[in-house]
């Protein structure tokens, strides 16, 4: 499998270099091989993660929910998985809510300007 550079990775995710760095110290991005000269050489999966940290950031999702939540995705056994399972439905539950609040706004802002 080919391996892209970290600036490969950036370019592919519409990120900087230093974005990709910070989410591998942060632990969201596993550890990178490196090639003889000591440079990163990611798996093109790591597009995808930064993509998915970046969406997830979007909505409202903090870096350390973030990482539980790719650590789930992977099935890490970092967290016990009754854990992992209550952190998910957790989640789920929260995003509903939000969805309803969102929904009820938007009736009130729809009757007014009707």
């Amino acid at each position: 499998m080919k391996k892209l550079t970290i600036s490969q990775v950036a370019k592919s995710a519409n990120v900087n270099v230093e974005t990709i760095k910070y989410y591998e110290k942060r632990g969201l991005l596993p550890k990178p091989e490196r090639n003889g000269s000591g440079y990163r050489q990611f798996s093109k999966s790591a597009i995808g993660d930064v993509l998915l940290i970046k969406k997830a950031q979007e909505i409202g999702f903090t870096l350390n929910e973030i990482k539980q939540i790719l650590e789930l995705i992977k099935q890490d056994h970092y967290f016990p998985t009754d854990e992992m399972n209550a952190f998910a439905i957790a989640k789920i539950n929260e995003i509903n809510e939000k969805i309803a609040r969102l929904e009820s706004f938007k009736s009130l802002l729809e009757q007014a300007t009707s």
